[in-house]
This record gives structure tokens, C-alpha cells and sequence, in this order.
């Protein structure tokens, strides 16, 4: 079989995880199997469609590295890839299921379907549309018609036995037909429910596989029959597992925020998980292991060796959380593996964005050190506040007291003086001689207190990169300021 498999989100927002993880399982699968991932916008309830989403999805799923072999940007032999550039083919489906009986006209207003539910409430029945059109008959078809009253195409579902089918990932399943209602196919402003279009889709655009979430279950059996009406063979199936909130507490939210219990926000769209520091390659490893049983014991691994393993009936169907804490691991993995030059380029747009002007070579020269401190790409911003601090250093003459460290003020001169001379201005010079100057105002004879406080003195943080490379990224005349400063503040 050639592999065909799509990922069809509908423009209504933004690129949710969970749909970053759809896509991400359907794409490791066609290329696990050298097939073809496509790319298709189901835009046909245009009520909910927001501007801009198509290009945000996209951006969300080109930043996870997530590659289209067909769709709307680059075209294919089956497209065009927006449903409602293909209209005309519902219409022309919908009016075939009419032809041969699989199909009827429902001319219900509103007002009507709302009277009808208010009754099926206050008499405890289902609730769901009871086919009143269903029954007419063509002269009374007819006749609405002529009066020109708007209708509907529903399909006429089965009322006896039972629909089953096999799931990829669940095992056979089975819905009493009666539990199935007839659900509108088309519209009555001619375009199509999810429903029809998804089933015409498919069939056209040769989908092999379709892979989605759980939800999607419970409308199953509408379309294995309606792949039944127009004598089609159905894709396989496969129901991803639902993703639940990180504490395991309920579905995760498709909200533009969600919060855990104690009222922390929860990331949901991709582009957040971008904002917050995240590399690409580490979302997408965090997302391979939610529901996946990759056959192996390791946490960490590239995309290309998941998807060598990748097989459908290794994916769990219980529903899985979302726990961050171990994407912040993953992350700082990756991060670890990062060459100095290429990390410095990625920590560049988040100091930016907090308004630092970030002089490169200042930046590469902390990175190293900064590399394995680093959970988030954004964790660099408080690291590195103190290359950006103009006023005074908020230091107090106590956090400059040590107790092996007798007369620092000394000991911060003779600093002074070495910094203002040293040549060439290097870490390594700068590590040889300010180990000396602390060896020798130390009283038992150890550099470390000495380092220690003046790393404060320089930073004037508690956490922030070693001494010796946050002094380089200084630079010899801002190193000699805060030198000063500190020396007055001993002095005064």
C-alpha cells in the first residue's frame, strides 16, 4: 500500500500541541514508510475561521520541522488543499447521495430544531434531530422547494444493527446504528460539514491512513457508512489518545490560556512553547513520548531514530498528561549539545526582545559557560542582566564580606590594577592572575572565597555565568567601572 496520510486543521485559531502532536505522529508515519505527508485546510465553517491562522499554522508546523509534501503552498496532483476552493465537488457528492436514496432534503428552520430540542428536554428523550424530513414526500419536497424555504442534506443513517470497524491503535469497535444520528452533510449555504468533506477528501486525495485525535470516535460511524453509500473503500483508522492537562486533571484546554489547579498557566499553542525557550527538536521528542511506546528505555532520541521505530500499534490508547517538568530536561539536553556559535545566535532574539542590545562577541563569550545553566533559551535573559545594567550596582558592604577574605578592599584594588593592564584582556589571562590575587588574600590560601565575591561584585547577581567570562563579556572598561564602584562602596 502507499502511504498517503494528512493533517487537516481547520483556520479557526492558533496551532494547539495537541494537533502539533497529530501531525507529528502522521508525519513520522509516512516517512517511516516513504510515503507522502500532506497538508490540508478544512475551512468550511467559515463562521470560526480567523485571519491569519493558515499562515500561523503553518509557521507553528515549519518551526517543528514538520515538512508537507503536498499542500496549499506548494500545490500537488490532488489539490487544491482549502476545502472551500472545492466546493463544487461536495455539491456534486451531496446531490449523488440524494440521487440514490442515501440522502434527504431537511427544511427545519432554527426555530423548529429549537422547539424540538425544549421537547426532547422537558420529556427526558435523546436529544437529537427525531427525521421529521426524513418521511416527506416528493410532492411535499417538492413543494417547499417551490416556496423556496433553504434546506439541508442529511444523511439518511442506518435505524437497525450495528456499524464496526477496525481501529489501528484500539482494537474493533462497535456503535449500535441507533445511537447515530442523521447528521447534515450539506449546508445551506453549500458547503459541506466536516463530515462530507473529510470523507470526499480522503477518497480523492488517495488517503491511505487517517490518524486524529479521539474525539473524532464517536462520528466514526457516520463515515464508514457514508464510505459504504458511495461504494468507496475506507482508510485505515487510527484514534490518537487525548492529551490531558500536566496534572493529569482533565483534557487540555483548546482555549487561548489554560491553567493548572493552582492557577499556572499551561502552555497550549506551539507558538508559546517558541516564546518560552523551547528548541524544536526537543518539543518534537517530548511529543513523540506522549502516547508512544517507542521500544526502548531512552527518553531522549532523535526524530529521524523515532521515526525508524515508528509503528501504529505501538501508540497507547489511554490518554496521556502533558508533563513539562521532563520537557524542561529534554530541553536542557539539547541546549547542552548546541556549538557556542549556534546558541549564541538562537539566546540573540529573546535578548532582543527584553530590550537588550546584545553585542555578539560579548554573547559568545558567555555562552559556553552559560550552555549547561540553561533550562529555556529564555533563561538566559536574568543570567545576563547584569551585561546590560548602566547605573549602580545594588550591592550592600556585607555581601561583600567573607570571612577567609580579611582585607578585601585590597584584595579588589590589586584586581583593579590587574584588570586596567593585563594583556592580552583573555579569559584565560584573566582566570591565571585573579586566581593569584585570591590565593593571596585568602586565608587559607584558596582562590575560591576571593572568585566568589567578586563574581557578585562584577554581576551583581547571585546567579550568574562564572567570573572570568562575564568579565570578558564586560569588557576591560566597564570591568574597571564596576571594579571602582565596589572599591568606593568598601572605602567610604
Amino acid at each position: 500500500m502507499t502511504v498517503r496520510v494528512r493533517f487537516s486543521p481547520s483556520p479557526t485559531g492558533y496551532l494547539h500541541i495537541g494537533g502539533a502532536r497529530t501531525a507529528l505522529f502522521n508525519w513520522m508515519f509516512a516517512r517511516k514508510h516513504a510515503g507522502t505527508f500532506i497538508l490540508r485546510i478544512e475551512d468550511t465553517d467559515q463562521k470560526r475561521t480567523v485571519p491569519g491562522a493558515v499562515e500561523a499554522i503553518m509557521d507553528g508546523l515549519r518551526w517543528l520541522g514538520l515538512d508537507w509534501d503536498e499542500g496549499p503552498d506548494i500545490g500537488g496532483a490532488y489539490g487544491p488543499y482549502i476545502q472551500t476552493q472545492r466546493a463544487a465537488l461536495y455539491q456534486q457528492w451531496a446531490n449523488w447521495l440524494l440521487e440514490h436514496d442515501h440522502a434527504y432534503k431537511c427544511f427545519c428552520t432554527e426555530k423548529e430544531l429549537d422547539t424540538m430540542r425544549q421537547y426532547q428536554k422537558e420529556n427526558k428523550l435523546p436529544i437529537g434531530y427525531d427525521r421529521r424530513c426524513r418521511t416527506l414526500t416528493p410532492e411535499q419536497v417538492a413543494a417547499k422547494e417551490a416556496a423556496a424555504i433553504p434546506y439541508v442534506i442529511r444523511f439518511k443513517m442506518k435505524l437497525e444493527g450495528e456499524t464496526s470497524f477496525h481501529d489501528a491503535i484500539r482494537g474493533q469497535i462497535r456503535f449500535p446504528n441507533q445511537q447515530v444520528q442523521d447528521n447534515i452533510l450539506l449546508k445551506s449555504d453549500g458547503l459541506p460539514t466536516y463530515h462530507l468533506a473529510n470523507v470526499v477528501d480522503d477518497h480523492f486525495m488517495q488517503i491511505s491512513h487517517i490518524m486524529r485525535a479521539d474525539e473524532w470516535i464517536s462520528t466514526a460511524p457516520l463515515h464508514v457508512n457514508l464510505y459504504a453509500a458511495f461504494g468507496w473503500a475506507m482508510p485505515l483508522l487510527g484514534h490518537l489518545p487525548v492529551i490531558l492537562n500536566p496534572s493529569g486533571k482533565g483534557k487540555l484546554s483548546k482555549r487561548t490560556q489554560a491553567f493548572n489547579d493552582d492557577g499556572s498557566q499551561v502552555l497550549v499553542k506551539v507558538q508559546e512553547f517558541q516564546e518560552a525557550g523551547y528548541l524544536p527538536q526537543a518539543v518534537n521528542n517530548f511529543l513523540a513520548n506522549v502516547g508512544w511506546q517507542s521500544g526502548s528505555d531512552e527518553e531522549k532520541f532523535t526524530l529521524a531514530s523515532a521515526v525508524a521505530r515508528f509503528r501504529l500499534e505501538d501508540v497507547n490508547p489511554a490518554p496521556s498528561r502533558l508533563p513539562y517538568s521532563k520537557l524542561d530536561w529534554l530541553n536542557g539536553l539539547y541546549i547542552q549539545e548546541m556549538e557556542p556559535l549556534d546558541l549564541a545566535k538562537a539566546l540573540k532574539p529573546f535578548l532582543d526582545g527584553a530590550g537588550y542590545e546584545v553585542n555578539s562577541e560579548a554573547l559568545l563569550a558567555v555562552t559556553p559557560a552559560l550552555r549547561p545553566r540553561l533550562k529555556r533559551l529564555s533563561d538566559a535573559i536574568p543570567f545576563l542582566q547584569f551585561l546590560f545594567a548602566e547605573q549602580p550596582l545594588s550591592l550592600t558592604p556585607d555581601q561583600l564580606v567573607h570571612k577567609q577574605l580579611p582585607e578585601g578592599a585590597a584584595a579588589f584594588r590589586e584586581a583593579l590594577t590587574f584588570i586596567e593592564t593585563v594583556e592580552p584582556y583573555t579569559v584565560d589571562r584573566l582566570a591565571e592572575g585573579l586566581r593569584q590575587i585570591g590565593e593571596k588574600h585568602s586565608s587559607n590560601g584558596k582562590a575560591g572565597p576571593f572568585l566568589g565575591v567578586m563574581r557578585l561584585a562584577v554581576t551583581g547577581q547571585e546567579v550568574s555565568p562564572p567570573l572570568f567570562e562575564s568579565l570578558y563579556a564586560l569588557g576591560r572598561g566597564r570591568a574597571v567601572t564596576r571594579l571602582q564602584q565596589i572599591i568606593d562602596l568598601l572605602t567610604a
